[in-house]
């Protein structure tokens, strides 16, 4: 899976969101699953490139959440 940029993300439905997360996270833990075996990644980078990823999805979230909450208030 591509990385996602920020704009990308704001651009998506907030169900597509959630779908990237869930497949980002069942990634990460295929990739650290091969990692506590024993065996190196097969892209060092990418284990980060994943964190950074859902870090970032989880902060866009969490802004439209808020955006949410601020309007029915």
């Amino acid at each position: 899976m591509a990385i996602l940029r920020p704009d990308e993300i704001r651009n998506m439905p907030e169900s597509e969101i959630r779908q990237r997360l869930d497949q980002l996270e069942e990634e990460l833990a295929g990739e650290r699953a091969t990692m506590s075996l024993g065996s190196p990644p097969r892209n060092p980078g990418r284990v980060r490139e994943i964190r950074r990823t859902i870090a970032r999805i989880l902060t866009i979230l969490r802004e439209i959440s808020e955006e949410k909450g601020a309007t029915n208030e």
